[in-house]
């Protein structure tokens, strides 16, 4: 099962490399990863993506994570509240005739053209996974040259009523 794990870590030389070398030795493929500043200076934070198993695993994982010196804390946000994004570059071949067209196809995307040469066009979107593979798969027969994604990041929404909340709260008849 993929599991969406955030790491906060110092934001120092080497910190990426014994995480992803931890889960590496330990046989987890990591399916995408995204690595930036938060708002506290000298930490950043990392979205890993990782296939684990099953809970022993993860539990395992994310021990053996949090034991690592510039790791301040590490948190599985799959089964939580999320918000989840990802930003993809797509170059599209395209001549002068077909560009109408494909503006056609990425606008209901919120896709963006970002730049223009004779052969190609360059897209920008943003989104979950999920539209951004919706995307691909109608600008594919256009010919695509070239994609880079970011993977995923993701943030803990704003406090959500579990369900056990909102039982306290069901509605008179």
């Amino acid at each position: 099962m993929k599991r969406i794990i955030t790491a906060t870590v110092q934001d120092r030389a080497g910190v990426l490399n014994r995480v992803t070398g931890l889960l590496q030795r330990r046989q987890f493929n990591i399916e995408s990863i995204s690595v930036g500043p938060t708002e506290t200076e000298g930490v950043s934070r990392m979205t890993l993506v990782v296939e684990i198993e099953d809970e022993q695993r993860l539990e395992q994982v994310t021990k053996q994570l949090n034991k690592q010196i510039d790791v301040l804390k590490v948190s599985d946000i799959t089964d939580k509240a999320v918000v989840v994004r990802e930003l993809a570059l797509i170059k599209v071949a395209s001549s002068s005739q077909l560009r109408s067209e494909i503006n056609g196809i990425i606008d209901p995307f919120r896709a963006i053209v970002i730049d223009v040469s004779k052969e190609s066009l360059a897209i920008q979107i943003t989104g979950k996974p999920e539209k951004i593979d919706a995307l691909l798969e109608l600008l594919r027969p256009y010919g695509i040259k070239e994609i880079a994604r970011t993977g995923l990041t993701a943030l803990l929404r704003g406090h959500q009523p579990q369900v056990n909340e909102l039982a306290q709260h069901t509605l008179l008849k």
